[in-house]
């Protein structure tokens, strides 16, 4: 007879033991009955209102003796219905109460898993486990588990995902990190400052709060503005800060690690092979500095940036170990589209450029705030030719290369020959890549 929690396979493999989150989740979940209380408060404020002046202080004891333990209950109950197993071949979650949910991930399709640590959580010795699948949008996650646990089962799944046998994934360990660059909390600082969104944010408070309170006197149209743009220029700064803190990242044979986080700490990685994008952005403060800031479209994966604020050549190298075997074109290398392009789009026509090397497809925009994009040949899953008909009539056209992460990288304004031949050779330069490309594959 089975014992309770334990399944055994039908291929008579060993018994998959079920496991239960730690026990300081239900102080997570029990909140649930008391957000659907404020949500309805929020949902209703007059009547929530009206019976707040109804309520007796005798009403206010019962519906709190009722209100904690019904809450406390909530909790425990989730947790004990929740459980997580680790197969030889894919990473089980049964969650659900009332309406029961079984996940099913299979472990060749993990990309990513970040292990994160709310503040509270950092004080409780606790993390949560967030995992990128492919074909998927919304992260699985396993919250909490004991940091120590947490750390191990990560370390588990990726080396069973890179095809260790489940006896020795165990003994396989996290892989090893040698650190390759930390961002110094005073640079970051400097940076957010020279960074004009924090900057346009205050001004346009600066000039929104006096004309509304002159033209309607009124302290609630006041703050109803002003509240959202300051809110706005403190998450572009202090916000940012906050969360980019001590930014480290390292590299392992499973992908770079990126750890930060002033309040909440994070621990993520950037898995092998499966970034698409890489763009290199300069804003215009930043150029003196020779800093640059690099974000990423990874497929299956929401994790965007790679590094906050770093000097280029340094960036570059680091662009090198996400992107084996390209490099960033100098920007000499960069041409300009023809000068008729002006007609189409004025001024700001200075700052496309386009650069085809044997490696990647790299487009340049932006005159104040430049953006480099650099798309392997390996990784375009599309390449299309639009033109409109001003630009016909001015002999330019776009040139749009799609992505596996459902984005799109465009060399605008581009002369309609150039565009058409470019449009040929890079499905050929794709093809080839494609077939030549490496495995995506977990400690390669």
């Amino acid at each position: 007879m089975t014992a309770p929690g334990v399944h055994e396979d039908v291929r008579d493999r060993p018994p998959v033991t079920e496991r239960r989150l730690h026990p300081v989740t239900p102080l997570r979940r029990a909140w649930a009955p008391v957000a659907v209380l404020i949500g309805w408060a929020l949902h209703d404020p007059d009547q929530a209102q009206r019976q707040l002046t109804r309520l007796t202080t005798t009403n206010l004891l019962i519906g709190l003796a009722v209100l904690l333990p019904a809450a406390a209950l909530y909790g425990f109950l989730t947790w004990w219905f929740t459980h997580f197993a680790v197969t030889a071949s894919e990473l089980r979650i049964r969650t659900g109460l009332l309406f029961r949910r079984t996940a099913h991930i299979r472990l060749e399709r993990i990309q990513a898993i970040d292990v994160t640590q709310p503040l509270l959580a950092r004080v409780a010795g606790v993390a949560k486990l967030r995992l990128d699948v492919i074909g998927t949008d919304k992260k699985d996650e396993l919250a909490f588990l004991g940091a120590g646990e947490a750390r191990a089962l990560r370390a588990e799944l990726l080396a069973r995902a890179a095809g260790f046998a489940p006896e020795t994934a165990h003994e396989v360990g996290e892989a090893p990190s040698r650190e390759m660059l930390r961002v110094p909390p005073g640079v970051l600082a400097v940076s957010l400052l020279l960074t004009g969104a924090t900057w346009g944010w205050l001004l346009g408070a600066a000039v929104m709060v006096p004309l509304l309170w002159t033209a309607t006197h009124s302290l609630w149209t006041v703050l109803a503005a002003a509240v959202p743009l300051f809110g706005a220029a403190g998450a572009s700064s202090v916000g940012r800060f906050v969360a980019e803190y001590d930014w480290t990242l390292g590299e392992s044979p499973d992908g770079l690690r990126i750890d930060h986080g002033l309040l909440d700490r994070a621990h993520e990685t950037v898995p092998p092979g499966r970034v698409q994008t890489v763009r290199l952005i300069e804003p215009l403060l930043w150029r003196r500095r020779g800093w640059v800031r690099v974000e990423l479209d990874v497929a299956g994966s929401s994790n965007s940036l790679l590094l906050p604020v770093a000097p280029r050549e340094l960036a570059e190298s680091v662009v090198a170990r996400v992107l084996p075997g390209v490099s960033v074109p100098p920007r000499e290398a960069l041409v300009p589209p023809p000068r008729r392009a002006r007609w189409c789009v004025p001024v700001w026509w200075r700052g496309y450029g386009l650069a085809v090397t044997d490696a990647v497809f790299a487009a340049r925009h932006g005159l104040l705030r430049r953006s480099l994009s650099l798309v392997p040949h390996a990784k375009v899953q599309s390449v299309r030719l639009v033109q409109g008909p001003w630009q016909r009539a001015r002999g330019v056209a776009d040139v749009h290369v799609d992505t596996g992460a459902n984005k799109s990288v465009t060399a605008r304004l581009r002369d309609a020959g150039e565009a058409a031949a470019l449009l040929r050779s890079q499905a050929e330069r794709s093809r080839t890549g494609r077939r030549d490309a490496r495995p995506d594959r977990w400690m390669t």
